[in-house]
């Protein structure tokens, strides 16, 4: 297969390998991008936006930026990744510098926080595209994103932000398999959302708080867990979030006591392991499903 390399640039080529479930979606994304002649990619360097920056280099070549939010909200891992990858694949790379906890009401963690930070976000993203003569702003939303309470996506709805991975019809799955088959270094890594879905609603969020979720998140990633989150409870709580086949890797007593005593370290009084295990959107869990 051609497509990602081992040398220190990224090809791309015609030449591909996909599977013949995802092939025709695949293709599909890649008219849906070259049918807007040029577009600024919102890029945070996980797997789905990743895929969708990568078909948009092959769709429309040099008519396409990459464009990173830097931000409290963002693991710094994140943004050194995307210039990394952006770099190899001779994309231009542009910074939106963000202060979500700036904008009015956002801090006070109410349930429609992501619609504030999304909002406030794409205009920057979509001012930046205007000046550098960008037709379209997209994102990587996929198919399975209509299925937990989102108001982020009505604030791309309002500003008119694309979705071509959902216009495709791209699961998520589908998104890692077809990375897979190109060789992206991203088809297994583990989701993690903004730094913001740690707490929960109503509890007030700042730049200190969100800083020890991101050192014990980098702790956990670094101690070799693979998919989890770091919720924070009071400000001095920390329930995490496993997968159940890795309860058995924290419950080994010298593993188990390290985390215990570096989330110590980072700021937290105390320490707990949820018995449910990961699950992606747990806060929403309190919310009424009517909710809009």
């Amino acid at each position: 297969m051609k497509g990602v390399t081992g040398d220190d640039s990224i090809k791309i080529t015609e030449e591909r390998e996909i599977s013949s479930n995802s092939c025709g979606k695949y293709c599909r994304l890649l008219e849906i991008l070259r049918d807007m002649g040029s577009a600024a990619v919102a890029y945070s360097s996980g797997v789905d936006s990743t895929l969708l920056l990568y078909a948009a280099k092959e769709a429309l070549g040099d008519s396409m930026i990459a464009v990173t939010a830097a931000s409290y909200l963002f693991p710094r891992r994140d943004r050194a990744e995307a210039e990394e990858f952006c770099r190899r694949l001779g994309i231009r790379h542009f910074i939106a510098e963000a202060d979500e906890l700036r904008i009015e009401g956002f801090a006070d963690n109410p349930p429609d926080r992501c619609y504030l930070c999304k909002k406030d976000l794409f205009v920057r993203i979509k001012q930046l595209a205007e000046r550098e003569d960008m037709a379209e702003v997209v994102e990587g939303s996929n198919t399975d994103d209509t299925g937990d309470y989102r108001p982020g996506m009505r604030a791309l709805a309002e500003l008119g932000i694309r979705s071509p991975l959902r216009e495709a019809g791209l699961s998520k799955q589908e998104i890692r398999d077809i990375s897979k088959d190109l060789g992206l270094h991203t088809w297994d890594k583990p989701s993690f959302a903004c730094l913001a879905s740690r707490f929960p609603y109503g509890e007030i969020i700042d730049e200190k708080k969100l800083a020890m979720v991101d050192a014990a998140e980098q702790y956990l990633l670094d101690k070799g867990f693979s998919q989890f989150r770091v919720r924070i409870h009071g400000g001095s709580l920390a329930r995490i979030e496993l997968k159940p086949d890795e309860f058995g890797m924290m419950m080994q007593d010298e593993l188990r006591l390290d985390v215990y005593g570096r989330l110590r370290e980072i700021g937290f009084d105390h320490v707990a392991l949820d018995l449910k295990g990961y699950r992606s959107g747990s806060m929403n869990e309190v919310l009424d499903t009517k909710i809009d």
